[in-house]
């Protein structure tokens, strides 16, 4: 039988994915907002797909804030929009 994949919620539509095919958007323990490409750091997670459209949303439904329970700086959002740019959407 194959191993199941888990599933993600993603904060900007909210559909549920696969956690593979998803971009984690991670908060640490400094309380920083960023991309977590490995998927591995350590630190509170949010999943985004990878679409310019669900970003977007998640910043207008502040997704991301209620994920992290904090507000986010709209420098730090630009920060992840040109790092997202950057891996290629």
């Amino acid at each position: 039988m194959a191993k199941k994949s888990p599933l993600r919620k993603c904060v900007g539509c909210g559909e549920m994915i696969a956690k593979k095919e998803m971009l984690r958007v991670v908060k640490t323990k400094e309380n920083e907002v960023l991309l977590d490409i490995t998927g591995k750091m350590n630190g509170r997670g949010a999943y985004l797909h990878f679409s310019k459209e669900c970003f977007d949303k998640a910043v207008k439904s502040k997704g991301l804030e209620r994920s992290f329970k904090m507000s986010i700086s709209p420098e730090v959002y630009e920060k992840l929009s040109e790092e997202m740019i950057d891996i290629g959407e």
